[in-house]
């Protein structure tokens, strides 16, 4: 087995399912390999057993930082071999929990911090690695808390996903909000006697379609798309009690450098409150929401990505647009260039049996090497 192989093999064996979400274990294996090569470590977290490890090497700018969520999905059935002990498949893949979404990318990084300081560390500028738990609840207490206390800042981020070794160089932003409706509550058998909180969201969520399918439907960027989207809803107490309270959940996409929080908030407000219910029978509020970000081919970060997969590959960069949101959002607003990269197909992610195969690990860590090597120079 390949040093980054052996890399991926002890990761997968430190267990990191989310839930429960401990990352403890894994993170001690983190931060004893990345102090081994001399590098700066820190173990951080605000939250007990989500553990989060940022380590660096140099001084000054550039900042050039990599960050890799290390929790994973439970393993579910339907695994084929021990999902905590990495397996050799006879087609030179390895299977393990993880493998794809996302320790494969994480053993990558991994063995460029290992690389970089066997060359004697950055020329010039400041390397950070960093390695974050929280990420499969899309919960506060991993990157979200990095970039919040400022733990992670930087001017150039290498954001790891399985993409098959393809660039991602912008993403939607996401909107979370809470819609809830009041009424009064009466026996069933007297429906006019009570004033009923779910027939009032059946007509608020009506306007919302007709949003959805008119003035939302028209703004598109590229590949992106404005969308709306209901995602969960509850109400009522009874069968034969007249509702009086309603609550939905509205998953809100935002086309990058385009549309913001604060705007898509007030949008929200405008289109519910033009649908003509009594003032004061429903409120909306802000549940979490980051802004979308689109970076430039010009950007020294996708420059350098491009030229590297060229050197390595042969091939021209292939770019790819995202449906989802990456831990990348949390320093959307910071200036920072991003790009999301890593080895393995995000369709075997979160599967039972996930693989990734040895050569495309080679391939992200060579092509992230060159990155480096391209923008803070090595010292050997």
């Amino acid at each position: 087995m390949s040093e980054l192989a052996q890399l991926l093999a002890t990761l997968v064996a430190a267990p990191s399912p989310t839930p429960p979400g401990s990352t403890v274990a894994v993170c001690e294996v983190i931060a004893a390999t990345l102090r081994a090569s001399g590098y700066a470590v820190q173990t951080l977290s605000r939250a007990d057993t989500v553990d989060n490890v940022v380590a660096s090497l140099g001084q000054g700018a550039p900042v050039l930082a990599f960050n890799s969520h290390i929790d994973t999905v439970a393993p579910g059935s339907g695994w084929r071999t021990d999902p905590y002990a990495l397996t050799p498949q006879p087609d030179q893949r390895h299977a393990g929990l993880g493998a794809v979404n996302c320790k494969g990318s994480a053993a990558v990084q991994l063995w460029v911090a290992q690389q970089v300081a066997r060359a004697g560390g950055p020329k010039k500028g400041t390397l950070v690695f960093s390695f974050a738990g929280d990420e499969e609840r899309l919960g506060p207490n991993g990157t979200q808390f990095l970039a919040e206390a400022g733990h992670l800042k930087a001017d150039m981020l290498v954001m790891a996903a399985p993409t098959s070794n393809t660039l991602m160089v912008e993403e939607r932003g996401v909107l979370w909000a809470r819609l809830t409706t009041k009424g009064r509550a009466a026996h069933a058998g007297d429906p006019a006697a009570g004033d009923n909180a779910i027939t009032r969201m059946a007509r608020l969520l009506v306007a919302l379609h007709h949003y959805e399918a008119g003035s939302l439907a028209q703004r598109t960027l590229g590949e992106h798309r404005s969308t709306i989207s209901v995602g969960t809803i509850n109400g009522g107490a009874n069968t034969n009690v007249v509702p009086d309270q309603c609550t939905v959940t509205l998953d809100r996409r935002l086309l990058p450098g385009l549309e913001n929080i604060e705007a898509a908030m007030a949008e929200l407000q405008h289109i519910i409150g033009a649908a003509g219910e009594p003032e004061g029978s429903w409120h909306l509020e802000r549940m979490t929401g980051t802004n979308g970000f689109r970076m430039s081919p010009d950007q020294p970060l996708v420059r350098a990505f491009a030229d590297a997969v060229k050197s390595v590959t042969g091939k021209t960069a292939e770019f790819r647009v995202p449906v989802g949101a990456s831990d990348a959002r949390f320093l959307s607003d910071s200036g920072t260039q991003i790009v999301i990269f890593g080895p393995g197909d995000d369709r075997e992610g979160h599967a039972a049996n996930e693989s990734v195969a040895e050569a495309v690990l080679v391939e992200a860590g060579a092509i992230q090497l060159k990155v480096v090597r391209e923008l803070l120079g090595l010292s050997a």
